[in-house]
């Protein structure tokens, strides 16, 4: 996911977290568990559901390494495994992660 998130990055993510298009969800692609950006939502076929089962498309950030829906395919409904939340470490624009939790639960 570079250039957004770089080997080592420690994130804080919602398991069974309903995902969005452009947020970024921990999923289980092509036997791989990584991190990749939700961009949309493919429906089911319309003729039959075991043609295009549907499921959701996911992007890579970084264009020239890593894999995404573009090889594999659409990711099930039961392969989005977590939402991700924040990134913890490194901090992110010198924010202190507690602050930004309780901003997050009080809501």
């Amino acid at each position: 996911m570079e250039p957004t998130l770089y080997a080592g990055d420690l994130l804080l993510v919602l398991h069974g977290g309903r995902v969005r298009p452009g947020r970024l969800a921990v999923v289980r692609l092509g036997g791989v568990i990584a991190v990749k950006r939700i961009a949309w939502r493919e429906p089911a076929g319309p003729d039959s559901p075991g043609d295009r089962p549907g499921g959701w498309w996911v992007q890579r950030d970084n264009p020239y390494e890593g894999i995404d829906s573009l090889s594999h395919g659409a990711v099930a409904d039961d392969q989005v495994i977590a939402r991700v939340l924040a990134r913890l470490w490194p901090p992110v624009g010198g924010r202190r992660i507690t602050r930004w939790i309780k901003q997050r639960i009080a809501r």
